[in-house]
């Protein structure tokens, strides 16, 4: 019968352990790759959609880039046909602000000789000192740039900053018979940018916006454009190759902002639902992880405690026995043995008080008798309980009372009980120092009773995981100390229950110190309501 009810309780562990074990990480793993196919697939519409709209932002970026540079050059072929030394001026002005308006004036140099003289000249602004002005600039500065090693009839440009403005030139090579001259037209560049510019580039239908910025990245037309996936920039291939023009598709910029949210909100939702599918299998697999230790722990405190009451229980039972079959000689031996009784008794007494009480610390129904008076005098008598076991074990105990203490709101039996652990946790783990100290003194606003050792010490990662329930330090497993794993847990609750604190000083092999912090009476009442919850896990 036993066999066939085990059955069932087996094979719902075994589905259990499947699941957990088998399930759980299928379930994440597919949220996983559902995030990744939704994140890729949104991230390639946006690639598509993106390249789409920079083609088409490219297609106008083009076609107004190569309208302006058709303009320029076809004035620059009606320079070229009517570029005659001996009739620029009356072949050339009398159609000059229809046929080339941002041509301001055309030169006809000698190609051959060292000085490059001016043979020709005609402005249409009629001369002056500016004209008078490039006239120079183009011998000296502006001729050696220009790209004059082989003979060529094609047309050629020039574009190039010269004291901070902006030239613009065309030129081509003509012969006459064995003299080589060369034709200068020179661009009005503040004119292409007045009236040129808002001609050819402005879109009258609003669907682009338009700018063009020099070399340096300064603004030269049109309004500042923020720069993204949907601006695109093109260089004036020819002409004004050292400014570029960039468009942005007003339609496409709307689109994007719409698509960007919709992206946005679509990967937060992704995201979102994994992260809060990921959570809860953790916080499941976290708190069965937290179950599995509490019992073991739970397991393990039922073991210690059964040691512990295992142990003073025989010696009493022993020499309890040895006393009833009469075969104790001396009164020396037989009040020996009744004072080990004695001392067992009491310390199987603590340990069950102990347990009692943290018993009841874990039901949330402690309830502390808080009364004024002298914490001085509680530690004398919890002292008094342990002196006898100290001197048994050959361990000094020192007390240092400051005897102008201030009063404190306190439980008497519960600080007794709390020393009563400090001093016991001492004597197991630290009885090899031969002393231990208790120093109590006033503080600003707190008494703080330290009870120091001079043991092997406290490592770091245990100084605070040995307060909580059911904890032992290493030292206590390694050399087999009998011990629940509650004492501490119980030193820190009534600490805090009466508006204290509790914690530990320690360097691996310099000894450990516990102290504990009251607050004086005006402060207690109110400190001890706040914090007399039940025993934190």
């Amino acid at each position: 019968m036993a066999e066939r009810s085990a059955a069932p309780f087996d094979g719902a562990h075994k589905r259990e352990r499947h699941f957990v074990f088998l399930w759980v990480p299928a379930i994440v793993v597919g949220v996983l790759v559902l995030g990744g196919v939704t994140f890729r697939t949104t991230f390639q519409i946006e690639k598509l959609r993106q390249q789409s709209v920079v083609e088409a932002t490219l297609s106008v970026a083009n076609e107004k880039v190569d309208r302006l540079d058709k303009r320029i050059i076809e004035e620059d072929t009606v320079v070229l046909a009517v570029a005659d030394v001996a009739a620029l001026t009356s072949r050339w002005l009398p159609t000059a602000a229809r046929e080339t308006p941002t041509v301001r004036a055309i030169l006809v140099l000698d190609a051959q000789g060292p000085s490059h003289d001016v043979l020709a000249f005609a402005s249409q602004t009629g001369g002056g000192p500016e004209d008078d002005a490039f006239r120079r600039l183009l011998v000296q500065r502006i001729y050696p740039d220009l790209s004059l090693g082989e003979p060529f009839d094609e047309l050629r440009h020039l574009h190039r900053v010269y004291g901070g403005q902006s030239y613009l030139i065309s030129y081509a090579l003509r012969t006459n018979g064995p003299r080589a001259y060369l034709v200068v037209a020179w661009h009005d560049v503040p004119r292409i940018v007045h009236e040129i510019f808002p001609r050819l580039l402005l879109d009258t239908a609003g669907s682009s916006r338009v700018n063009v910025i020099d070399e340096d990245g300064r603004l030269i037309y049109g309004l500042p454009m923020r720069g993204g996936d949907f601006t695109v920039g093109r260089r004036f291939p020819t002409t004004l190759y050292g400014w570029r023009l960039q468009v942005a598709l007003t339609s496409a910029q709307e689109l994007g902002a719409r698509v960007e949210r919709r992206k946005l909100l679509e990967m937060l939702m992704v995201g979102l639902s994994c992260a809060v599918i990921v959570a809860g299998m953790a916080v499941v697999i976290v708190a069965a992880e937290r179950e599995r230790r509490l019992s073991a722990l739970k397991s393990d405190f039922v073991a210690n405690v059964s040691h512990e009451l295992k142990t003073p229980l025989s010696l009493v039972r022993m020499f309890g026995e040895l006393l009833l079959s009469g075969r104790v000689a001396s009164d020396d031996k037989r009040r020996e043995y009744l004072q080990i009784i004695v001392t067992e008794s009491e310390r199987l007494t603590a340990l069950i008080e102990n347990v009692l009480d943290f018993a009841k610390f874990e039901r949330g129904k402690s309830a502390f008798d808080f009364y004024e008076g002298n914490v001085g005098q509680a530690v004398v008598r919890a002292v008094d309980v342990y002196r006898y076991r100290a001197e048994r074990e050959g361990v000094e105990v020192e007390v240092s009372i400051d005897p102008h203490l201030p009063p404190v709101m306190f439980d008497e039996k519960a600080l007794e009980l709390l020393l009563m652990n400090l001093l016991d946790n001492a004597l197991k783990y630290a009885k090899d120092g031969k002393k231990v100290t208790i120093d109590v003194r006033a503080g600003t606003s707190e008494i703080a009773i330290r009870v120091s050792d001079k043991g092997p010490g406290i490592p770091p990662h245990e100084r605070r995981r040995i307060f909580e329930r059911f904890v032992r330090g290493k030292a206590g497993t390694e050399k087999q100390i009998r011990g629940s794993g509650i004492g501490l847990a119980l030193v820190k609750h009534i600490a805090e229950s009466h508006g204290g604190s509790a914690w530990v000083e320690s360097e691996p092999g310099q000894g450990s110190t516990f102290v504990t912090t009251l607050p004086f009476a005006k402060r207690a009442l109110e400190k001890a309501v706040m914090r007399s919850d039940p025993l934190a896990p």
